[in-house]
């Protein structure tokens, strides 16, 4: 492997940080709080210990026979019976990418060029300042997977920790996917007449074979991937970057994210991906239930963004968006929430929490924000739920994270605690203090 000045440089820095995480290490004891481990259900009255940044183990106080040996440097931690969750990690979002719509200096969403650009890393162009990101950490999202956008291959995505003063700090774990948007399958059968520009129409024939051409481009760039990667240990001195961010999706390393909502979509992205022996997710997903079966048998989990979308048809039920997320569960389909853009990601426990209403039991829309999406970016040795070796990812809330009245009181991000403020909170406080009129 060639290494350059800016791999070693980034390696000595990860050193570094690595160094000052180490030595800001503590020793805490949660002690009665309600524990949602989320894969070995919840402890009503549980204790869970961290140690050098890392869980050393979680307790039931209720079970006579638990042994809790308590350092002596431990910083204790009553929690009074409120609950205590890992951290939830918002998936398929822009957080960190946008800022204000209407100032195009503020965005950062897509890259300039072709509709091909694999080598593009969204990661670097976070803004760590920007204010949504306090706003979504402040309501217990403590990791974010920024999605580049716009394009049919539009670029890689890394997973993202709420701390840091720079990228290089926040990184968690880069290149956790690549994304493919998928070309739009409907036809336009409006008629001629009613269009603002009756030149511009076209046939529903035009309209099909454009639509063909543009799957039979994609398939191609991957051909030509595949052609490369065939050849290119022949002469290994030629490296060309958008090839080289193709390799790991070939060899099943990293997944494949298909960004589609129409059910065609889905149906021709689901048989794309099985003839090209990809490893896929699905983002979007609007009407994923409708063919449930198909990616439970291909084994394609779905980050769903869609919980509080308006029914697309005039024959769909109004619960249609609500329902949907049992309906894959009960498929056999694994469902990831998300709320897509960069605004409105301190809501992403309300998207699973309007699914709970609708059937979908409480621990797989937990295992949605939590587990699932750390199962999907590999990282979930570490993250996900409150279990003995992961990172001390955790924060406490005085009720139920589904629950629109509770508070998340206090986050902890890899053992460092996170002061909560935030935009709101600011103008909250300053509001609040506003003399009442003379």
């Amino acid at each position: 492997m060639k290494f350059t000045i800016y791999d070693l440089r980034f390696t000595i820095f990860s050193a570094v940080v690595a160094l000052t995480f180490q030595s800001r290490a503590e020793t805490i004891l949660f002690t009665d709080a309600v524990v949602h481990t989320v894969t070995h259900g919840t402890i009503a009255k549980g204790a869970v210990l961290v140690q050098s940044n890392r869980i050393a183990g979680v307790y039931d106080l209720t079970n006579s026979g638990v042994k809790l040996t308590v350092p002596s440097d431990a910083t204790f931690v009553n929690l009074h019976g409120q609950h205590l969750y890992p951290g939830l990690i918002a998936a398929g979002t822009e957080l960190g990418l946008g800022e204000i719509d209407a100032i195009r200096a503020t965005q950062d969403t897509t890259e300039v060029g072709e509709g091909f650009t694999p080598e593009v890393e969204s990661w670097m162009a976070v803004n760590p300042d920007s204010e949504m990101l306090p706003v979504a950490r402040a309501n217990g999202i403590a990791y974010f997977e920024p999605v580049p956008q716009g394009k049919m291959v539009s670029g890689q995505s890394a997973l993202l920790a709420l701390d840091g003063w720079t990228w290089e700090q926040m990184l968690v774990k880069k290149s956790v996917a690549l994304h493919v948007f998928w070309p739009e399958l409907v036809l336009d059968t409006t008629p001629k007449e009613r269009l603002a520009d009756p030149s511009k129409a076209k046939s529903l024939e035009d309209q099909d074979t454009e639509r063909r051409k543009k799957i039979v481009v994609l398939q191609n760039f991957f051909d030509d991937a595949r052609a490369y990667a065939k050849g290119r240990s022949a002469d290994s001195n030629k490296r060309i970057p958008a090839w080289e961010a193709m390799l790991p999706c070939l060899r099943g390393e990293m997944p494949v994210m298909i960004h589609a909502d129409e059910f065609r979509q889905i149906k021709a992205a689901v048989v794309w991906a099985a003839t090209n022996q990809l490893k896929a997710v699905l983002c979007g997903g609007r009407d994923a239930w409708m063919v449930a079966g198909l990616l439970a048998t291909n084994q394609i989990p779905v980050i769903y963004e869609h919980t509080f979308t308006q029914p697309s048809r005039d024959t769909e039920p109004t619960d249609v968006h609500f329902t949907a997320p049992e309906v894959l569960r009960q498929a056999g389909v694994q469902v990831t929430f998300s709320v897509g853009g960069a605004t409105a990601n301190r809501n992403l426990p309300y998207s699973a929490a309007q699914a709970i209403a609708f059937g979908l039991p409480e621990d797989d829309a937990l295992k949605g924000i939590t587990l699932y999406p750390a199962q999907i970016f590999g990282v979930a040795e570490r993250l996900g739920s409150i279990e003995t070796n992961k990172d001390a990812t955790l924060f406490v809330c005085d009720g139920t994270v589904f629950d629109l009245r509770a508070n998340v009181q206090r986050l902890w991000i890899a053992g460092k605690e996170i002061k909560l403020e935030s935009r709101h909170t600011r103008l909250y406080e300053k509001y609040k203090n506003r003399p009442p009129p003379k």
